[in-house]
């Protein structure tokens, strides 16, 4: 696996490359890196260019003042014009926050995706309740912390099941997460509040999409992510009944088999 960056303002981006094959880019969400899609390396790898990069803030990227998801979609724009040809398009995966930006990037270049996929996340603006939850979040941030919160949101993320069976591994992904800064989190809340809606854009959109949805995510609930599932025009659809909002993780095997089955299929309309 190659790490390799980008300057975004002056400011180097960092992103992984492995594998050979059809370019794929997978998109982390809140609070994560590259290293989420760990789990999904080794079998698509196999069979594709991944293209994973770590967003401002996150992994080996540093924060970009006053960055949304706007210049977050660019950045992913610059990594796909230094890995691929012109005339090549990729599929893009995101997750939560990762799905915002695969959005904006379907709104503004959908000529440059040949399919595009919605790992536990939503075309829909934030709903007032929503945003005042995540001011919420804001306001603990601020006065306790970037760790603390993340040590009380993180197991929120998993099913109950997999939290009692996992909580190890539960452990580790909050002590992996102590990097992060609580200028970080702010900025990700405040970009996910001002995205608009981009239910249209699904509707548009003319190539595959993919939605996987958690039956126990509490972040995106199935009911918010079934209201989208009739919108694109090419829609793949999968429900895993034993995941919250981490079914890469959850159900690893599963999640997989969606994926490369998924991206295949994509590369295949685009060959033909």
């Amino acid at each position: 696996m190659e790490t390799k960056s980008i300057l975004y303002l002056d400011s180097p981006i960092a992103y992984r490359v492995v594998g050979h094959g059809s370019p794929v880019v997978l998109i982390h969400g809140f609070a994560e890196d590259s290293t989420l899609w760990k789990y999904q390396i080794d079998l698509l790898s196999q069979h594709y260019q991944l293209i994973i990069p770590d967003l401002p803030g996150s992994g080996h990227s540093p924060l970009i003042a006053n960055a949304d998801i706007e210049t977050y979609c660019e950045i992913i724009k610059i990594i796909v014009e230094t890995e691929i040809l012109k005339t090549d398009t990729v599929t893009m995966i995101g997750h939560s926050m990762g799905g915002y930006v695969a959005l904006s990037f379907a709104e503004k270049y959908p000529e440059r995706l040949n399919a595009v996929g919605l790992f536990h996340s939503s075309a829909f603006a934030d709903t007032e309740e929503k945003k005042g939850a995540r001011k919420k979040s804001i306001e603990f941030i601020n006065a306790n912390g970037a760790n603390a919160f993340l040590k009380t949101s993180i197991p929120g993320l998993f099913a109950d099941k997999f939290t009692n069976e996992h909580s190890n591994e539960i452990e580790a992904l909050i002590e992996q997460s102590n990097y992060f800064t609580k200028e970080a989190l702010i900025q990700y809340y405040e970009a996910m509040i001002a995205r608009p809606d981009r239910t249209a854009v699904l509707k548009e959109f003319s190539n595959p999409v993919l939605l996987i949805i958690g039956e126990h995510d509490k972040a995106v609930p199935m009911p918010i992510s079934l209201q989208q599932a009739y919108l694109p025009k090419e829609a793949h659809i999968h429900i895993l009944h034993n995941s919250g909002h981490m079914g890469m993780w959850e159900e690893k095997e599963k999640a997989n088999n969606i994926l490369y089955d998924f991206i295949e299929r994509a590369v295949t309309k685009k060959n033909t």
